[in-house]
């Protein structure tokens, strides 16, 4: 078993460390992490598409368990082994499977909608504070050209070039 250990050149990073993580505030926190997310193509729109996904996810396991306990707890009243007090609440704890399906139909309204207006946000603002070529603000424009805002000229390089030539013939 041997010992890993860095060469002489490399130098320890202080700012790599689990204690530097700790000191910094909650804007540089939350920074790091989003360059993090970056580096890792974690974009808007894919964390967008993922509470999309669990909010589906969600809803689908509402009703499910909506559906196991109507038939499970009609099963434990059919068998008639309860008093009939008891039957009437065991006959509606399927009810408790709408919390899942709900919190999921949220998920899935808020990706659709809500996030997708956050997405828009910080995109703008990304391509903002980068200076982007892509975001529409800050894209530099020039002009189109238009050849008609010249001032025409009088002279050219090759014009009356010849008539100095001539009179130097006159003078010979």
């Amino acid at each position: 078993m041997f010992v890993q250990t860095r060469g002489s050149d490399e130098q320890f990073d202080w700012g790599k460390t689990w204690v530097a993580e700790m000191m910094l505030s909650e804007t540089e926190r939350k920074k790091r992490l989003a360059e993090i997310e970056r580096e890792r193509g974690i974009t808007p729109e894919v964390k967008r598409y993922n509470e999309i996904k669990a909010g589906v996810i969600t809803s689908c396991v509402g009703i499910s368990l909506m559906i196991f306990l109507n038939v499970l707890m009609a099963g434990i009243v059919a068998s008639g082994q309860n008093p009939p007090g008891d039957n009437e609440i065991l006959i509606r704890v399927w009810i408790v499977g709408v919390i899942p399906f709900f919190v999921g139909l949220a998920l899935i309204i808020n990706g659709l909608f809500v996030s997708k207006r956050l997405a828009k946000v910080l995109r703008d603002a990304e391509a903002k504070e980068t200076g982007s070529l892509d975001a529409p603000a800050a894209r530099p424009a020039l002009r189109p050209a238009d050849m008609t805002e010249f001032i025409p000229t009088n002279f050219s390089v090759t014009e009356e070039t010849t008539k100095h030539l001539s009179d130097s013939r006159r003078n010979s």
